[in-house]
């Protein structure tokens, strides 16, 4: 009776409704069935996977082993600037003189860069600036004289600052593949690509002085590079730059 009740209208579309869903339920199922009994395709060989992989290598232009290395070293790379109190002459006002250009990495999440001693010696203030472009000052919080080494540690940091995988160089021969990625002049940043050339060289930094335990290598450095790294194909630092001989 209740159903009796209700305008005509209504049971036609519940009517409807119901037909409708059992049209797209057979459809769905007609589908399936038709995919289900598709021939499968050929199955893949690996000489046709190996192939494939061939046709990419040889159509498409793929960064070198050096920019890659490059790539994953640039974010952790910094230009390091000196300046020193000039000497106040006579009727002038005492400015502010640059010192001297060099390059820094970032070896801590806390923004800790590690250079050489001789980029920052003899300044009076110490200004880095990161690849995203933030300035700040720093200071030198710890020197190793007899590897002019010096760590550096700036006032501001960048939110997504990444710093350097140090891999150092135990692992390397002569003739491995290597990048250095500095500020040459105070141009850059600039990479530069070579191989090592020989390992425990020794340098004389003074006639009282030498340095052991080098890396040579021959991939172009020029004033600037000094304090930046020299990484492996994996991007990871096995060296700091530190003289040209």
């Amino acid at each position: 009776d209740a159903m009796a009740k209700r305008p005509a209208w209504r049971q036609k579309g519940r009517e409807w409704a119901v037909v409708v869903v059992l049209v797209a339920l057979a459809a769905a199922l007609g589908a399936w069935g038709a995919t289900r009994w598709l021939p499968a395709g050929p199955r893949l060989t690996q000489d046709d996977i190996d192939a494939a992989v061939l046709h990419t290598l040889q159509t498409q232009s793929l960064p070198s082993r050096s920019a890659r290395a490059a790539a994953v070293i640039a974010p952790s790379v910094v230009l390091v600037r000196g300046f020193r109190d000039a000497v106040k002459g006579k009727g002038k006002e005492e400015a502010e003189a640059d010192n001297g250009v060099g390059t820094g990495v970032v070896v801590k999440d806390d923004g800790t860069i590690m250079t050489n001693l001789h980029v920052v010696s003899g300044s009076s203030r110490l200004e880095v600036t990161f690849m995203d472009g933030t300035t700040s000052p720093a200071v030198v919080v710890g020197v190793r004289p007899e590897n002019d080494l010096a760590i550096i540690k700036p006032q501001k940091i960048p939110d997504d600052l990444v710093p350097a995988v140090l891999a150092g160089s135990g692992d390397l021969q002569p003739g491995d593949e290597v990048v250095a990625v500095g500020f040459p002049f105070g141009i850059g940043p600039s990479v530069s690509a070579g191989v090592v050339s020989g390992l425990g060289r020794e340098f004389p930094v003074s006639k009282d002085q030498v340095m052991r335990g080098l890396i040579q290598f021959d991939a172009a450095a020029n004033p600037g590079n000094s304090g930046g790294p020299l990484v492996n194909m994996a991007g990871e630092v096995v060296g700091i730059v530190t003289a040209i001989l």
